[in-house]
């Protein structure tokens, strides 16, 4: 079976637009990133937020002879590792980030050639093809974890008014109409310091020459006093509707280009239709779910379906969403309310419920509804399993019982259907059966709330500035890496999340059988695994 990708990172730029499977939402969501108004996608894990911004930066470049507009995508990643004696470490990288890629960019459009003056203020200093002053200043920033103690001299990176000067000087000497920033993992989730900054510059950034773009996560973004969602930009929801009438026809040509070469899998699905939209349903909407789940069931038979259900949606998915408490104590309580109120409470109803309206021939149900006057506490735990990916917000201010105002949520359908003896058997009838009209609705005073409120009466954000050190020592089996790449570094040693960043290509073609194109492989998988999980 040949390797699915389940990270953008993973995916040469070069098959981006190949792999796009387009939808009318996908669509619309791509043109208005390309456009002049500042965009801000949410989404959980895995349901293609960074492939939608490397759709739009594919398109941009192939269209910037027509259109001038310079796309310039880049990722956040790294802010988990930034720990200087700098007290605006965070704003400081972030301008020198953005000043580098964007320098790097025009080079690499051949837009340099024609030196515009004011491409010396984003380089912090004059300018030089061979080294640029802002992009050391950047590295040392992201370097500064392996000793906190460095001072690092930001003087050369510019203020935010001469940033924007300069960028409209060099449109304009350059005949480029606008520059679209495309930031992807904009800050960390569970650093609401950082992500308040990010919004703050966020707004302030934006000019006639340039507009920005964001792509953040449900539920656990902080936007700060300053930014205004409602007025500062425009917010998409990434979440695909599953109730759509084309949506397991697209979710399959996913699954389908990136096997274009596997004959055996693509056979498998075409025999096993039925089986195959357990799956895409179960995915509740996330592509990365999907793949996931295909490569571990290639064969797609009953058996399969029913151990893979079980396995990834009842163990794994719930077991990841409470490892979040080893690695921000400070949310423990939130996050181990959150798996129990969804594995005792919810699930075992929504189950009883979805016996008796089969048993009846009525509509089904993976709906639950919460009053919008809940406390803050079952909120705040609420928004933690969407960032997970267990839970989809589906809709606000909808009216239950006694006209009471509240917020519709979706259970993640491979959540509900492991409920079931026998998914195989019952998912697709529950899944193409489901009605917006059922939900099992939670009151502002639900007794089930008291085990989170009586201990966690209010939400008060937590320090977690001192964490990095025992992260970067954890062993590399909490990454999301396969079990070949696993081996392949254990093999030279490569033991803990910090011999990763360290480790280099070199040492990783001393592996047998791992050449240049495995070892960039390697390493690029394994980074980028780290980063995700660094930051959340």
């Amino acid at each position: 079976m040949s390797d699915l990708l389940f990270r953008t990172e993973d995916i040469p730029n070069e098959d981006i637009l190949r792999l796009f499977v387009e939808t009318r939402q996908d669509r619309e969501i791509i043109d208005k990133l390309k456009s002049i108004t500042p965009t801000i996608l949410v989404g959980s894990r895995g349901v293609g937020k960074s492939f939608l911004m490397k759709v739009a930066e594919e398109e941009l470049n192939k269209n910037f002879n027509n259109d001038n507009v310079l796309p310039v995508y880049l990722t956040f990643n790294k802010s988990s590792l930034i720990h200087s004696k700098d007290e605006n470490q965070f704003f400081h990288w972030m301008l020198a980030l953005i000043c580098s890629k964007v320098i790097r960019q025009l080079r690499k459009r051949g837009l340099l050639a024609n030196l515009s003056q004011s491409i010396n203020i984003l380089s912090g200093g004059e300018y030089s093809e061979n080294s640029l002053k802002i992009e050391d200043i950047k590295n040392e920033y992201e370097n500064s974890w392996k000793s906190s103690d460095v001072d690092i001299a930001y003087e050369s990176i510019p203020s935010i008014d001469d940033f924007k000067d300069a960028i409209q000087e060099i449109c304009e000497d350059l005949n480029i109409k606008r520059i679209v920033l495309l930031i992807d993992e904009a800050a960390h989730i569970f650093r609401p310091e950082q992500q308040r900054q990010f919004f703050t510059l966020f707004r302030d950034l934006r000019t006639p020459y340039l507009s920005c773009n964001a792509a953040v996560y449900p539920g656990v973004t902080s936007y700060g006093e300053i930014f205004q969602p409602t007025q500062d930009a425009t917010f998409i929801n990434v979440n695909r509707d599953i109730f759509s009438p084309t949506y397991i026809d697209n979710m399959r040509e996913i699954v389908e280009k990136q096997s274009d070469a596997d004959s055996k899998l693509l056979n498998e699905i075409s025999k096993n239709r039925n089986n195959f939209a357990i799956l895409a349903y179960a995915a509740s909407g996330n592509p990365r779910f999907l793949l996931k789940t295909i490569a571990r069931a290639p064969k797609l038979n009953s058996t399969q379906i029913n151990e893979i259900i079980r396995e990834f949606y009842r163990i794994e998915l719930l077991a990841e969403h409470t490892n979040l408490s080893e690695k921000y104590p400070g949310h423990k309580g939130l996050i181990d309310w959150g798996r129990r109120f969804i594995e005792i409470i919810v699930l075992p109803e929504i189950q009883k419920k979805n016996n008796s309206y089969l048993e009846d021939d009525k509509q089904t149900t993976c709906f639950i509804w919460v009053h919008k006057d809940a406390p803050q506490t079952i909120k705040e735990s609420l928004r933690l399993l969407e960032y997970t990916g267990i839970i989809q917000e589906n809709s606000k201010g909808i009216k239950a019982t006694n006209s009471e105002i509240g917020n519709r949520i979706l259970v993640n359908l491979g959540c509900v259907f492991s409920s079931e003896s026998a998914p195989s058997s019952t998912a697709l009838q529950i899944a193409r059966s489901i009605t917006l009209k059922r939900m099992t609705e939670f009151g502002m005073n639900n007794s089930n709330f008291r085990d989170l409120t009586d201990v966690i009466p209010n939400f008060e954000e937590n320090d977690i500035s001192e964490i990095l050190d025992k992260e970067l020592s954890k062993s590399i089996n909490v990454l999301d890496l396969t079990p070949w790449i696993k081996q392949t570094l254990r093999s030279i040693q490569i033991n803990t999340i910090k011999d990763i960043l360290i480790t280099t290509e070199t040492q990783l073609k001393s592996v047998y059988y791992v050449g240049d194109k495995r070892a960039r492989l390697v390493k690029s998988a394994a980074i980028a695994s780290v980063y995700e999980y660094l930051n959340g």
